[in-house]
């Protein structure tokens, strides 16, 4: 897990709080249950996290796989999961997360699919990693309605507090 650090000042001297993102289903760099991917019932994996710094306004996450189509030759990263303006508050989403279930303000982007929502992993060829990545933003990103991650990502430049990382794996059994 890639951890990166906000720095506090805590009474003239400097704390360090790592924003961090964690899963119940998985550990940092081990496989993904089929339960969460096209195998499965194609759910959004449990995202737990912590280390949200002072002066967030929201959070964004989002899942992407960087070894599409064959990981010996990637070519495209390829958007799995886009999720915007979740409250600071917040400590994570469940499996199976959908606006049904997002805290208030909370919405989906576009993935590659060019449709709202999760959509697991389900490699072509060999196992790929799938990047979850927090942002902690000191703004709500409005005006975006079913945004791409291109899109998130530049609304959010110069608003990073702080960011996280979770990487899974997966290889198709079938």
């Amino acid at each position: 897990m890639l951890i990166l650090t906000a720095v506090l000042r805590v009474q003239g001297e400097e704390a360090a709080t790592p924003l961090t993102l964690t899963s119940p289903a998985f550990v940092d760099g081990g496989a993904i249950p089929a339960r969460f991917t096209c195998e499965g019932a194609d759910l959004s994996p449990p995202l737990a996290w912590s280390g949200v710094p002072p002066g967030t306004r929201s959070l964004a996450v989002i899942v992407d796989d960087p070894d599409a189509p064959d990981p010996l030759a990637p070519k495209v990263t390829w958007v799995h999961w886009v999720v915007i303006n979740v409250p600071a508050a917040t400590a994570g989403l469940p499996a199976g997360a959908s606006p049904t279930s997002f805290p208030a303000g909370a919405s989906e982007g576009v993935n590659d699919w060019r449709h709202p929502g999760y959509r697991g992993p389900c490699p072509p060829i060999g196992r790929h990693r799938y990047v979850h990545k927090l942002y902690a933003l000191d703004a709500v990103l409005e005006d975006l309605k079913q945004p791409t991650k291109p899109q998130v990502e530049a609304a959010m430049r110069g608003h990073i507090l702080a960011q996280a990382m979770l990487v899974g794996t997966y290889e198709k059994q079938r």
